[in-house]
């Protein structure tokens, strides 16, 4: 049977990473807290010069090279992500153009002239669109190929409750018929509502009230005379700017932490029940491996566990839970729901059901739109290391986008999957980055660092044009 799905896989996650240890310790938090409560390790922080489009195109160039794949069989390259280094012109154009010029030597010229390249931005969901986006295209004609790469970086402001979630990287699958990892089903699960709980606005400042706050601080005359006098003298390229807005991006988010937790939770029931709407699944039975968009190691198992309950609730092994933990009238339904949560039923459905999707998270934090992939990847590696026979089991995808979206679909893993994860050795590589202090941390998130911590990173950025008609241009380059 003509399925289509993922063929093949590979990530980049960066160099250099903190200990939950040393960063508990400097910001005064118990480090069991963070490790045994919410399942984290260490955090990836990105060397000086990389970003979003080396990220993105690290995995790309891995993708290429591990599976020998000729780029002029590809017709898109499709992107998601929310880190994305320009306004306008797409972050997937950058990581394409430095891959291109790699491969010059092996595939000629231009190798990605005839192919479709986009981002896509719907905050953590967007690769999964990209994804969803890319298997109707590829299902169409059994000569297309696609490849959708998931590329971000989580960056929370210092001492801000998400800090310690940060993570970075990229993931990357080839999308094509008959795939050898993961044959994708047709239905899909969708629920979404506009909502605030995470977003990065476009913030405003007025220039004549930044130069007064300055002006006060070092106890000058702040009237609006001399404010007025100063922007209309000076030569200043920034002052003197016809516009009288100041208008700064951060990657920090503005966040809500629990109704971020709410609107996933409430996302995802949604998109669950659309999905079941349209082919009822026994999900506690019928899904093998649960795969989840992952802000935290431990989120997954959270979100999911009172949609669990509901599953459970007609079958015997709701009995055994209540044999377990008793019944819910029987005392306060807080108090028996973290029971039935501590319970060896739930224990074993995460052991059994989601633990090995979270291990890769343990060692890398937050990597938005790539989490999720990142999660597959976690799981098909662990499956690999320990020789388990999954052909055959059946993935369900868990998706969810602040903002808000989720998208839920599942997948079965093909008979040739192994021979695709031969190559990756993605725990071996997490056990060979580099640590680095909390300081030179801070350093590197606060831009005070001009020169890279070490180097070994194959792509990375080179410059950014300064000359008025390509200003803000960025340039990239191959590390030998």
């Amino acid at each position: 049977m003509n399925t289509t799905g993922i063929d093949a896989i590979a990530f980049y996650v960066p160099q250099l990473y903190v200990s939950m240890d040393n960063l508990a310790e400097a910001r005064g938090i118990p480090a069991e807290k963070l490790k045994r409560g919410l399942g984290l390790q260490k955090m990836a922080v990105p060397n000086i010069g990389e970003d979003a489009a080396t990220f993105a195109a690290n995995a790309l160039l891995n993708l290429i090279t591990q599976n020998n794949i000729n780029p002029k069989d590809i017709g898109r390259v499709y992107l998601g992500t929310e880190s994305a280094v320009d306004g306008s012109k797409p972050t997937a154009t950058y990581a394409v153009e430095i891959v291109e010029k790699e491969l010059a030597k092996t595939f000629g010229e231009r190798s990605f002239k005839n192919c479709d390249i986009l981002d896509m931005t719907f905050a953590c969901v967007g690769a999964v669109d990209a994804l969803h986006n890319s298997l109707d295209w590829v299902k169409q004609d059994a000569k297309r190929k696609a490849v959708v790469i998931a590329s971000d970086l989580s960056k929370y402001d210092i001492n801000s409750t998400g800090e310690y979630t940060q993570g970075a990287g990229a993931v990357a699958v080839l999308v094509s018929h008959n795939p050898s990892i993961l044959s994708i089903n047709d239905t899909w699960g969708v629920a979404s509502k506009s909502e605030g709980d995470f977003f990065k606005p476009r913030r405003t400042y007025k220039k004549a009230e930044l130069l007064k706050s300055v002006l006060k601080e070092l106890k000058i005359d702040a009237s609006k005379e001399t404010i007025d006098t100063f922007i209309k003298s000076t030569n200043s390229e920034f002052w003197s700017d016809s516009n009288e807005m100041v208008e700064v991006f951060k990657e920090e988010p503005v966040f809500d932490g629990q109704f971020s937790n709410a609107c996933y939770e409430d996302r995802i029931t949604e998109a669950l029940e659309h999905f079941n709407n349209q082919k009822q699944t026994n999900f506690v039975n019928t899904w093998n491996q649960f795969v989840f968009h992952l802000p935290y190691a431990y989120h997954g198992r959270r979100i999911i566990f009172n949609n669990w309950l509901n599953w459970i609730k007609d079958s015997d092994a709701y009995n055994t839970l209540i044999e377990e933990v008793g019944k819910p009238e029987d005392t306060d339904a807080k108090t028996w729901q973290k029971s039935a949560y501590k319970s060896k039923l739930y224990s074993d459905f995460i052991t059994q059901n989601i633990a090995a999707g979270e291990l890769a998270s343990s060692e890398i934090g937050n990597m938005y739109t790539a989490s999720i992939f990142m999660s597959l990847l976690s799981y098909l590696s662990d499956s690999f290391n320990n020789s388990k026979d999954i052909s055959g089991k059946t993935i369900g995808f868990i998706g969810y986008g602040s903002g808000s979206k989720s998208k839920v679909f599942e997948g079965t893993v093909q008979p040739n999957w192994a021979s695709k994860l031969k190559d990756i050795k993605l725990f071996e590589y997490l056990e060979t980055r580099t640590s680095i202090t909390v300081d030179t941390y801070e350093k590197i998130h606060t831009s005070k660092l001009d020169k890279p911590v070490l180097d070994g990173s194959k792509i990375a950025l080179n410059f950014v044009e300064k000359e008025d008609t390509n200003y803000g241009l960025r340039r990239y380059k191959v590390n030998k």
